[in-house]
C-alpha cells in the first residue's frame, strides 16, 4: 500500500471495523468534560448578549452567493457586538440534551464538541489586544495574557505566508481553534478523527458567512506551525492542539 492510499483509508468511513470495538463510553468510563474550566482568578470578560442588529446582509443566498476568502481587510475596526456575533455563530450553546451535551450553532458528530476556540486580538473595540479564550457556556472571553510583537508573532505562527502580513496590519482577530481529540474518541474510538477533521470545517463555514453578513470578510488557514502555536496558547500538543486557523476583518471597499 502506497502512502496515499494509506491516507486515502483514513478518508473512508470505517464503521464496520468501529462496531467491533468496545469504546470508552461503552466500558463505561466517565465523560470527559464538554468545555475547558477557567481558573476562578482568571479575567473574564462579559460578551454584549447576541444580537441580529449587527447583521447587514439579511439574505442568505447573497451571503453564500458573496462569500469570498478575503485577504486584504479595511482600517475599520470591529465591534464588541459583532465579535459576540461571530463567537455566538461559530461555538455559541442553544441548547443542552439530556446527557448534557451541548447542542450548538454548528453540527457535530454526537454533540461531542471538541473545540476550543482561541482568540489573537488585534483590532477590536474596547478590548484590549492580546490572548482570549471564548466561554460558552456562559457566553463570555477569558483573557489569557498580552503578546508582545503581536504582527512579528503571526508571521511566524503562519510560516511568513506572503498574504499573512496583511492580517496582522488589519485583520481584527486571528480565530485559533483547538481540538481536545478525547472528548470525541471516548464514544467513537478510531472513527473520531475523521469526524473531528468534518466538524471542524462546519465551524469554520459558519464563521465565513457570519463574517459576510456583518461586512465582514473571513480567510481560513490551514499552513501553520503547529508547535509554536501550541505553545505561544499554553497547549501541551497531543491532549489539546490547534487544528485550524481563521482571520477576520472588515471588508475593504
Amino acid at each position: 500500500m502506497t502512502r496515499y492510499e494509506q491516507q486515502r483509508h483514513f478518508l473512508k468511513s470505517n464503521f464496520h471495523e468501529f462496531k467491533h470495538i468496545k469504546t470508552d463510553k461503552i466500558k463505561g468510563l466517565a465523560q470527559p468534560p464538554i468545555v475547558k474550566p477557567a481558573h476562578s482568578e482568571s479575567l473574564i470578560i462579559d460578551l454584549p448578549k447576541v444580537s441580529k442588529d449587527v447583521v447587514c446582509k439579511e439574505n442568505i443566498f447573497d451571503c453564500i452567493n458573496q462569500r469570498r476568502s478575503t485577504r486584504f481587510y479595511s482600517a475599520e475596526t470591529l465591534s464588541l457586538d459583532e465579535l459576540s456575533y461571530l463567537l455566538w455563530a461559530t461555538q455559541g450553546i442553544t441548547g443542552m440534551n439530556k446527557n448534557g451535551l451541548t447542542l450548538r450553532t454548528v453540527p457535530c458528530s454526537g454533540a461531542t464538541h471538541t473545540f476550543e476556540t482561541y482568540l489573537i486580538i488585534m483590532r477590536v473595540e474596547g478590548i484590549q489586544r492580546g490572548i482570549y479564550r471564548y466561554l460558552p457556556v456562559e457566553h463570555k472571553l477569558l483573557f489569557m495574557f498580552e503578546l508582545d510583537e503581536l504582527e512579528h508573532k503571526i508571521d511566524a505562527i503562519t510560516l511568513d505566508q506572503p498574504f499573512v502580513p496583511n492580517f496582522a496590519k488589519k485583520a481584527s482577530v486571528l480565530f485559533a481553534w483547538s481540538t481536545t481529540p478525547y472528548r470525541s474518541e471516548w464514544k467513537y474510538d478510531i472513527s473520531a478523527h475523521k469526524k473531528i477533521l468534518i466538524d471542524v470545517g462546519h465551524v469554520c463555514q459558519n464563521l465565513y458567512l457570519s463574517s459576510e453578513s456583518i461586512g465582514a470578510g473571513a480567510c481560513a488557514i490551514g499552513i501553520y506551525d503547529q508547535k509554536l502555536i501550541d505553545e505561544i496558547l499554553e497547549l501541551d500538543g497531543d491532549e489539546e492542539f490547534v487544528i485550524y486557523l481563521g482571520a477576520v476583518g472588515k471588508k475593504r471597499e
